[in-house]
């Protein structure tokens, strides 16, 4: 009998290469109604898009679990209740919900016998189906309009029948063997073309004729087997493209076309619209661990990042190195086993002119330091390329910056927040407060908000003046016995281990605190009618955030994560 454990699949346990192909799988193996859960270690949400492009709108996507840690999500294929618009082989598609349109085509077509043919009757003209049974399909069918408007359009869809003999016609040059790919079914032309070339030796050459530019056959052979081979053209369209493949001798001269440069550069233009993806995909799984491509487009290929980030993982870092208007040049680079992303506190640790990026986009680097960029943009639906690549920005940037924090030894570090941070604080928060007081007393009428800026102002000031009197009474203090003494017992270490952990959910709370506050205010703006005392109040409270945005971010990315490892 199934259980619900039979319909849960652990993504976390498949290698990168092969989940969403694995769910793609499960989903196809549904009925109508039923289920299965997906569990993963990271939010899912490309896999959505992916599916919603694939099939349609034809299932639901049922968030039960949704982070910090494990992500469980229920997808559903609905009931598509088609029935009322068949007739016969006939698809009347005006009759379909929109959001079960292209499925249900889909649905006709994979369900289709080859030599069969059925057809759809619509309103408009549904050419961009064309396309997408191209892409997804491949040249496994014929599309002939029977009407086309102004009123109704119908299409007949054969699809083609894989039972015709391969013709190889033999040219006068008996070492010289022509390959006519037209008859060949489309789902073997490649691996046809692939057989006949390993049987080349040094010297021999194939000629291969087709009916549209077979340059995607380059690259895969360029992947497999490297500059072995010469590509001639000896006919160019447009209606006929013949070309010589021939078997280098090994001791010959490379004259075979590069890629670009020095062949690390893909120009995705001059590929087929359909050979695209896969052979950005092809060059990038052939990658040594360290090494990179560039790929030139004309256009912004971002959707191709989600794409190797859903079915590669987090193993790839994408940078722009040209962005518009007319071409796009991106680096992609295949990451070093045990290369990870660096954590927000890292980057503000490393260049804390990158903090200025994170505050822009409301990234909370300080207190959720440990998280990558990309987790925390997924968290709050950000666009992580653009974020990104604005942090690839500051690095071309001259560093004005003096103030090099992370090269400071931890009791110099500790004596500098106390100093400076501290003392900012404690100068400041008693004029806060009465300034709080005050203005709610006098504007609290006619803005209400200022009861909850009161209450907020007072909550920060008593937990901060609690944090910072434990800090300067006993964190620092072992801190400093721990820099003068790496003998010092073990009892010691755990007892630092323990008040960093109280500290930095201090902090969370403090954090929550002052984005309360930054959103009460709605990021300190002045209201027209106000005081000297209550502009006065949302520049004090201005500047106590950005005060301690950056003793938090000392604290909780610099100063602890090293004294944990005293």
């Amino acid at each position: 009998m199934e259980t619900l454990s039979d319909n849960i699949l652990d993504v976390t346990k498949l290698a990168p290469s092969q989940k969403h192909a694995t769910i793609f799988g499960h989903f196809n193996r549904l009925g109508d109604g039923e289920f299965f859960i997906i569990h993963n270690d990271h939010d899912p949400k490309p896999l959505y898009f992916q599916l919603m492009n694939m099939h349609g709108n034809i299932f639901t996507w049922e968030y039960l679990e949704a982070g910090p840690e494990w992500w469980k999500i229920r997808i559903t294929k609905q009931n598509l209740n088609k029935a009322d618009a068949a007739t016969g082989n006939i698809l009347d598609v005006t009759k379909l919900e929109p959001r079960l349109k292209h499925a249900t085509i889909f649905e006709w077509f994979d369900k289709l016998a080859e030599g069969k043919s059925f057809e759809i009757h619509n309103d408009h003209d549904p050419r961009p189906l064309y396309y997408q049974l191209q892409n997804l399909r491949g040249d496994t069918f014929t599309w002939e309009y029977l009407e086309a408007g102004p009123e109704w359009w119908k299409i007949k869809i054969s699809k083609l029948d894989t039972n015709h003999d391969k013709v190889e016609n033999t040219s006068n040059n008996a070492e010289e063997k022509v390959l006519d790919v037209t008859v060949l079914d489309p789902r073997i032309k490649h691996e046809t073309i692939f057989g006949e070339f390993n049987k080349l030796k040094p010297g021999n050459s194939l000629v291969i004729l087709n009916d549209h530019n077979p340059r995607p056959l380059y690259f895969h052979l360029l992947n497999m087997h490297g500059e072995i081979f010469n590509w001639e053209y000896l006919e160019e369209g447009p209606e006929w493209w013949k070309v010589r493949i021939s078997l280098r001798k090994k001791k010959e001269e490379s004259t075979a076309e590069k890629v670009e440069g020095d062949g690390h550069i893909l120009d995705v233009t001059k590929l087929e619209p359909k050979r695209k993806h896969p052979t950005i995909f092809e060059h990038f799984d052939n990658l040594k661990e360290g090494e990179y491509f560039v790929i030139h487009n004309d256009h912004d290929p971002k959707p191709l990042y989600y794409q190797m980030l859903g079915e590669r993982g987090n193993v790839f870092s994408w940078e722009y190195l040209e962005q518009g208007p007319k071409w796009w040049k991106v680096k992609i680079r295949k990451r070093k086993a045990g290369e990870e992303d660096a954590t927000l506190g890292e980057i503000a640790a490393r260049d804390l002119r990158k903090a200025q990026v994170f505050k822009k986009y409301g990234l909370d680097f300080y207190c959720k330091g440990k998280k990558t960029v990309k987790e925390l943009c997924a968290e709050k639906g950000l666009d992580v390329t653009k974020v990104e690549q604005e942090l690839q920005q500051v690095d071309k940037e001259q560093s004005h910056s003096s103030m090099r924090y992370n090269d400071w030894s931890l009791d110099f570090l500790a004596d500098f927040i106390v100093n400076t941070h501290h003392s900012f604080a404690k100068k400041n928060l008693p004029d806060i407060q009465t300034y709080a007081a005050k203005v709610f007393e006098v504007h609290g009428a006619s803005h209400p908000e200022l009861k909850k800026v009161h209450e907020l102002v007072e909550f920060i000031s008593n937990n901060l003046s609690i944090n910072m009197a434990n800090e300067e009474q006993e964190l620092f203090p072992k801190i400093k016995q721990l820099v003068k003494d790496k003998t010092a017992p073990q009892t010691l270490r755990e007892s630092l281990k323990a008040e960093i952990t109280a500290t930095e959910n201090e902090h969370k709370v403090l954090s929550r605190y002052l984005q309360d506050l930054h959103q009460e205010t709605k990021a300190y703006s002045v209201p027209e009618d106000a005081c000297a005392s209550y502009t006065l109040l949302y520049n004090l409270l201005k500047a106590l955030e950005e005060d301690l945005f950056l003793h938090l971010h000392l604290e909780n990315n610099i100063l602890f994560p090293k004294a944990l490892k005293l």
